[in-house]
């Protein structure tokens, strides 16, 4: 494993660890932080609670995921399936419940972001847009239609 990390950790990775709540989590794997951790800031309303060359944890609503550099996932299984692969998302959607699409729509082309899909309402009563954030991850702001 390398890395890269000139600054001390806000916490502990094994305090992390037992941090996170029960449920679903989400590691994306990134060749950079720096430009996730922007896109997750600025276009989609998250905090990111800690970022480094190395590791950045965002939240949002509550929920915690997880972004990791290449370099630091060398000894990690998934370094072999990862290497050389530009486009990461392929195949996946990732859904953000709550998330005004319309506004992060906006800000995505605001920052230089692909908009794959405007927001649109949709016969499943959500209100969506598809965002094509750094490594090729797609993102799906949306919101309940009507009041």
């Amino acid at each position: 494993m390398v890395m890269k990390r000139t600054k001390t950790p806000w916490m502990a990775a094994d305090d992390f660890g037992r941090s996170l709540p029960r449920g679903l989590g989400v590691n994306l794997l990134v060749t950079e932080i720096a430009p996730m951790e922007a896109f997750c800031r600025d276009v989609l309303g998250a905090t990111v609670v800690y970022a480094d060359e190395d590791f950045a944890a965002v939240t949002l609503f509550g929920s915690v995921f997880m972004l990791h550099a290449d370099h630091s996932y060398s000894d990690n299984p998934m370094s072999g399936i990862i290497r050389d692969v530009e486009l990461r998302g392929t195949g996946i959607e990732l859904r953000l419940y709550g998330v005004d699409p319309d506004a992060a729509e906006a800000r995505a082309a605001e920052h230089g972001y692909h908009v794959l899909s405007g927001s649109i309402d949709k016969p499943h009563g959500l209100r969506e847009c598809h965002l094509v954030g750094p490594g090729g991850y797609v993102f799906v702001p949306s919101k309940v239609i009507g009041p």
